[in-house]
C-alpha cells in the first residue's frame, strides 16, 4: 500500500506540473504581457496559499486543545473568550485588507495590461464558428493579407489585435503571449501585447461557443523581423499557377466543385468569404482551426469527410471521386 501511495503522489504532482510549461501554459510567459500576468497568478497564489496554511493551523490547533475532562468544549474561560474574540475579529479584519488589497492591485494591473500604445503590425481577427478569420490591416488596399487560423507576428514589436465575431460570443486567447479577450458580435475590442522570443505558441477560443468549441485553436508564430517581413512578401502574392499536369488537374477539380463557392484563392475564380482563405493553405502548420496537423494524409481526410473529423462544422462533405483525390490534395498541398 505505501508504494501505491508513493506512485498516487508522484502521478498527482507530475499532472499538476504538466500544466506549469509547454505552448499553452499562462506559467510560460514569452512576453512582457504574459510575464506581467505570470507574476501576479503566482502571488496571488502565494498569498491564498499562506491564507489556507494558517486556517489549517489554527483549526488544528483547535482541535487539539479539546480534552476529555470538558463536558462543553465551547464553554470557554472569560479571559480565553475574549482573546478568541480579538484573535478572530483580528483575522476578519485581515482578511477583509487582504480582499481590498487584491482587488486595488487587479484593477491597478488590469488597466496596465490593457493600455494602449502605437502598434507596429496591426491585425484584425473574426471568430467564426469554429475557426478565426485573420486579416492584417493597411492603409494600402494592396498591402492587405488575408489568411486563417494562424498570426505571424515580428518579436519585440508592439502588436494590436482588433477582435469581432460574426456569430456567437469567442474569446481569443494566446497564453504564453497574452490574456484573453472577447469577440462579441457587433462590438469591437482589442487586445496589445508583444513577444520576447521566435517561437510556436498555441491559442484557443476560451469561451464556449458551441460544438466545436475545443477544437477552434489557433497558431502563434513569432519570428525576428526579417523573416516576418519575408512572410508578409509572400503571403501578399497570388496563389503561383500549378506548373505540373497533376496539379493542373487538381486545379480543375478544384473549381468544378462546390470549394469555390465558399473559399478564396487569389488568382483564381475562386473568391467566395464565406470559407478562410486558401491562397496559401499548403504553408500553414495545421488544419480546421489546429485540430490537424498540415500533411497530404489530413489534407485527404479533411476533404474527404470534414464531418468525421469536426462534426457540425460549416464545411459539407463533397462528392470526391477516388481519381481525383490525389491531384486535388497534391493542389492544396502546393498552394504555398
Amino acid at each position: 500500500m505505501r508504494a501505491w501511495r508513493k506512485h498516487l503522489v508522484v502521478l498527482s504532482a507530475a499532472c499538476l506540473l504538466s500544466a506549469c510549461s509547454g505552448w499553452q501554459s499562462t506559467l510560460d510567459p514569452q512576453g512582457p504581457e504574459a510575464e506581467h500576468l505570470s507574476f501576479w497568478i503566482w502571488l496571488f497564489t502565494a498569498i491564498c496559499s499562506a491564507i489556507w496554511l494558517a486556517v489549517m493551523i489554527v483549526l488544528l490547533a483547535g482541535l487539539l486543545r479539546r480534552s476529555p475532562e470538558r463536558p462543553d468544549p465551547l464553554a470557554l474561560e472569560p479571559g480565553t473568550e475574549r482573546r478568541s474574540v480579538a484573535i478572530v475579529g483580528s483575522a476578519v479584519f485581515a482578511t477583509m485588507l487582504i480582499v481590498i488589497g487584491l482587488s486595488a492591485v487587479s484593477y491597478v494591473s488590469q488597466r496596465q495590461l490593457f493600455a494602449k500604445e502605437n502598434s507596429a503590425v496591426t491585425i484584425k481577427v473574426t471568430g467564426q464558428q469554429w475557426w478565426w478569420d485573420v486579416r492584417y490591416e493597411s492603409d494600402r488596399p494592396d498591402q492587405i493579407i488575408t489568411t486563417a487560423n494562424e498570426i505571424y507576428i515580428p518579436i519585440g514589436e508592439p502588436i494590436k489585435v482588433k477582435l469581432a465575431a460574426t456569430d456567437v460570443i469567442h474569446s481569443f486567447w494566446v497564453p504564453s503571449l497574452m490574456g484573453k479577450q472577447d469577440l462579441i458580435p457587433g462590438q469591437d475590442n482589442e487586445i496589445h501585447f508583444s513577444a520576447s522570443r521566435a517561437g510556436l505558441y498555441r491559442g484557443q477560443c476560451a469561451e464556449f461557443c458551441g460544438w466545436q468549441h475545443a477544437h477552434m485553436g489557433l497558431l502563434a508564430v513569432a519570428l525576428p523581423s526579417d523573416q516576418f517581413r519575408a512572410w508578409q512578401e509572400a503571403q501578399r502574392k497570388p496563389a503561383a499557377p500549378p506548373d505540373d499536369p497533376v496539379r493542373q488537374k487538381g486545379a480543375a477539380i478544384f473549381e468544378s466543385k462546390p470549394c469555390l463557392l465558399c473559399h478564396t484563392i487569389r488568382g483564381t475564380s475562386a473568391g467566395s468569404r464565406v470559407g478562410p482563405d486558401l491562397t496559401h493553405f499548403g504553408s500553414r502548420k495545421s488544419i480546421a482551426s489546429a485540430t490537424l496537423a498540415m500533411s497530404r494524409g489530413n489534407i485527404a481526410a479533411w476533404v474527404l469527410d470534414p464531418q468525421g473529423i469536426k462534426p457540425g462544422v460549416n464545411m459539407p462533405n463533397v462528392a470526391i471521386a477516388a481519381d481525383e483525390l490525389d491531384p486535388l490534395v497534391s493542389y492544396l498541398a502546393g498552394l504555398q
